[in-house]
C-alpha cells in the first residue's frame, strides 16, 4: 500500500456528479510519455495508470484521479479498492472493504509534488519544456497542436496553419454568388465573371431599343442622351436629325458622367462633393449643345425628326453599369473571405495574449529564482573563502607540527641566502625567525632569530644569531627564570669547522624571565660569524646558497 500523506482533506467536489462522464474526463491523467523522467510508482494513477491528475487518496492509501474516481464510484455499485484487488482478490467480498464518496480525500502534499514534475509538448516539432502546472495552459496555446477546422471541413490542421487553410485549402470555406447562387472557394472568387449579371443588363437594353421602336410613330420622343443631360424632345425624324448633328455637345455630356463614374468607384466618401454639380439640368443642356456647335444644332420641343438610333449609347451605358456590378460583387467576396480569415485571426491574437502573459509569468518566476541562486552562490563563495583561509592555516600548523623538535636540538636549513643578504642590507627584511621547537616535551617554547646582515655591533660585518624565549603551553608548570645554556653551531657542510658559540642566560634580564607577550626580547650572539668568511673556499659554509644553523639547549645543566 501506499503511504499515507499530509494535509488530507474532504474534498465537497466529488459530491453532485452526473451520471455520464464528460468527453474529456476519462481517462483522466496526464500521459507518461510527457514526462522527462519515468515518473515514480506515487505519482501514478490506480485506475488508469497516467500521471495523477488532481490526485485523491483513498483510505486504504492508494491513489485515484478525481475524473476516475467520479467514473468508478458512478458504474459501481459495490466499489472496492483496485489496488487491493490485484494484492487480494478476497477482499472483493468483503464488505468492510467497500468504497464511498465520502472515503476519497484530496491529497494535497503529492498534487504539489506532481505538479513540480519536468514535462515537454508532445506535439511534433514543439520546442517547449517546463513544469506539470503549465502543461495544460501550453496545450491550449500551443501553436503545433492539432486542431479540426473551425468551420467544420474535418479536417485536422496545426493550430498556426489554421489562416492559411482557411483562406487557400478549406473546402468548407465557401460564399454563395449573389447574382449567379453559385457556391466558390475563395481562389475562386478572385477570378469569377458571373454570367447571370451580362445577361440581365443585356436583356434590358433589348427591352428599351423595342420600346423606343414601337412608339417612336405615336409620340414625341426624347432625345437618346436625356439620360445624361439632354432636354430635346421631338418626333421621330426631328431627333433623328438632332442626333445626328449633336455630336459634340452629346460627347460632352457622357464625358461628365464618366468622370462622376470614375470618381464614385475610386472614392465613394467624395461622391456627396461632385454629384450635383456634374449633371446638367435641362436648361443647361440646351446652352451646352449650342455653345460648342452654334448654330448648327436644332433644338424642338413641340415636334421633329428623331436623328440616329440610341443604340450605341444604351450599350455603352450597359456596360458601364455591367462592370460596375461585377467589380461590386468581387468586392463583395471578398469582403466575406477575409471576415472569415479575421475571425478566425482574432481567436488566435486571443490565445496569443493569454501565451504571453503565460511567459511573463513564467519570466517573473524565473527572475525571482535566479535572484534567489545569485544570492546563495554569493554566500557561497564567501564562505569558500573562509575555508581557504581556514586550510592555509591548517597547512601552516601541520607544517609547524612536522618541524618541530621537542628534545631541545633543532637543525635550522635556509636557503636563497644571496636573496636574503640583499634583503636585508636594503633594510626589506633585517631579520627571520626560525620554526619554533621545545626544550622537552612539556618543556620551554624557544625560537631563532637570524640578522644575516648584523644587529647592533655586528651590522655590515657579522651574521648576528640570537636566542628567543617565546609564550608556551606549559609555561604555569615550568621553573623561571630560564637557566639552560644555549649552544650555536654555524655547521661546515665540508665537515671540516664549525663554528661554535655558547653562552649562558643572565638570570637579572628579562628576556629569561616568563613571557608576558608573544615572546620576550631576543638575547645572544651579535658577532656570531664575520661575513667576510662566509664565502671562503677552504670552507662550505654557503654551499649552493644554503645554510645550516643548529641550536642545542643543555637541559642537564
Amino acid at each position: 500500500m501506499a503511504s499515507g500523506s499530509a494535509n488530507v482533506t474532504s474534498d465537497p467536489s466529488l459530491n453532485g456528479v452526473s451520471s455520464t462522464p464528460g468527453e474529456n474526463e476519462y481517462p483522466s491523467g496526464f500521459p507518461q510519455s510527457i514526462c522527462d523522467e519515468v515518473p515514480k510508482e506515487k505519482y501514478l494513477c490506480s485506475n488508469c495508470n497516467n500521471v495523477l491528475n488532481k490526485a485523491r487518496q483513498t483510505v486504504c492509501g492508494h491513489r485515484y484521479c478525481l475524473a476516475c474516481v467520479n467514473w468508478l464510484v458512478r458504474n459501481n455499485k459495490d466499489l472496492v479498492c483496485t489496488k487491493c484487488k490485484e494484492e487480494d482478490p478476497s477482499v472483493e467480498s468483503d464488505t468492510s472493504v467497500l468504497l464511498t464518496l465520502d472515503q476519497f480525500y484530496n491529497d494535497a502534499a503529492i498534487n504539489k509534488e506532481i505538479l513540480d514534475l519536468k514535462v515537454h509538448c508532445a506535439n511534433q516539432g514543439c520546442p517547449w519544456r517546463s513544469t506539470l502546472k503549465n502543461f495544460e495552459d501550453h496545450q491550449s496555446q500551443c501553436e503545433y497542436a492539432l486542431i479540426p477546422c473551425n468551420i467544420g471541413c474535418g479536417i485536422m490542421v496545426q493550430r498556426k496553419t489554421l489562416a492559411t487553410h482557411l483562406e487557400r485549402g478549406c473546402p468548407n470555406n465557401k460564399t454563395t454568388c449573389s447574382s449567379c447562387a453559385g457556391v466558390l472557394t475563395p481562389r475562386e472568387l478572385q477570378k469569377h465573371v458571373c454570367p447571370s449579371s451580362s445577361d440581365k443588363k443585356t436583356a434590358k437594353a433589348d427591352k428599351r431599343q423595342k420600346n423606343n421602336q414601337s412608339g417612336s410613330s405615336k409620340k414625341k420622343e426624347p432625345c437618346i442622351f436625356s439620360d445624361v443631360g439632354c432636354s430635346f424632345k421631338g418626333y421621330a425624324d426631328k431627333v433623328k436629325e438632332h442626333e445626328s448633328c449633336s455630336h459634340v455637345g452629346h460627347l460632352q455630356l457622357l464625358l461628365d458622367v464618366t468622370r462622376v463614374l470614375q470618381r464614385t468607384l475610386s472614392s465613394p466618401a467624395e461622391r456627396d462633393q461632385h454629384e450635383s454639380p456634374d449633371f446638367l439640368q435641362p436648361g443647361q443642356c440646351c446652352a451646352s449643345l449650342a455653345s460648342p456647335i452654334e448654330g448648327e444644332i436644332e433644338i424642338e420641343t413641340d415636334g421633329g425628326d428623331p436623328g440616329v438610333s440610341d443604340k450605341a449609347f444604351s450599350l455603352h451605358d450597359d456596360q458601364v453599369e455591367l462592370a460596375v456590378g461585377q467589380q461590386l460583387d468581387a468586392i463583395q467576396q471578398r469582403v466575406q473571405v477575409m471576415e472569415n480569415i479575421i475571425s478566425a485571426l482574432n481567436r488566435e491574437v486571443e490565445k496569443t495574449q493569454l501565451s504571453v502573459i503565460a511567459l511573463e509569468r513564467d519570466n517573473d518566476n524565473s527572475q525571482q529564482i535566479i535572484e534567489h541562486l545569485e544570492t546563495k552562490v554569493t554566500e557561497l563563495q564567501q564562505r569558500l573563502v573562509r575555508k581557504d583561509i581556514h586550510i592555509t592555516s591548517l597547512q601552516q600548523c601541520i607544517s609547524a607540527q612536522q618541524d618541530v623538535s621537542y628534545d631541545g636540538t633543532f637543525l635550522w636549513r635556509l636557503c636563497d641566502v644571496s636573496q636574503s643578504l640583499r634583503d636585508a642590507a636594503i633594510g626589506q627584511k633585517i631579520s627571520q625567525y626560525s620554526p619554533a621547537f621545545y626544550t622537552a616535551r612539556y618543556g620551554f617554547k624557544v625560537c631563532m632569530r637570524l640578522y644575516l646582515h648584523g644587529d647592533g655591533v655586528g651590522k655590515g660585518t657579522h651574521i648576528s644569531l640570537f636566542f628567543v624565549i617565546m609564550k608556551g603551553e606549559y609555561d604555569p608548570i615550568l621553573s623561571w627564570p630560564f637557566r639552560h645554556k644555549v649552544t650555536f653551531f654555524f655547521i661546515d657542510q665540508n665537515q671540516r669547522e664549525h663554528v661554535i658559540d655558547a653562552f649562558r642566560p643572565d638570570l637579572s634580564s628579562a628576556s629569561f624571565h616568563r613571557p608576558v607577550s608573544e615572546m620576550n626580547v631576543a638575547s645572544g650572539c651579535p658577532l656570531f660569524f664575520p661575513l667576510a668568511k662566509l664565502r671562503s673556499p677552504k670552507h662550505a659554509y654557503c654551499k649552493d646558497d644554503t645554510i645550516y644553523i643548529k641550536c642545542v639547549v643543555d637541559i642537564s645543566s
